[in-house]
């Protein structure tokens, strides 16, 4: 069993990873409405712009030196500015 400290703890290390999202490969956005860890779980809220982006079909995130640490196919039209709520969640997998 992982302590829930432990997971935390690494919530709390992708936390300082992330850096910027990434939409559809190219419109980058490093400034987070909501960028915080609560217990196991690091919540991102961020906000996409109507006037950039009309489709979604890509999200990623990204460290500093632009790797990616996730990646997710996505469809998700945008009419008006558009609040995305992400969540990672670090959990303990049993078989």
């Amino acid at each position: 069993m992982i302590t829930a400290g432990l997971l935390h703890d690494v919530a709390d290390y992708v936390n300082g990873r992330v850096a910027k999202v990434v939409i559809n490969g190219a419109y980058v956005i490093s400034n987070f409405e909501v960028k915080a860890v609560n217990d196991n779980v690091l919540a991102l809220n961020y906000v996409v712009p109507a006037a950039e982006v009309s489709l979604i079909t890509l999200v990623e995130l990204k460290d500093a030196a632009d790797a990616v640490l996730t990646s997710n196919a996505v469809n998700i039209p945008i009419a008006a500015d558009h609040l995305m709520l992400q969540t990672i969640e670090v959990k303990e997998v049993t078989a």
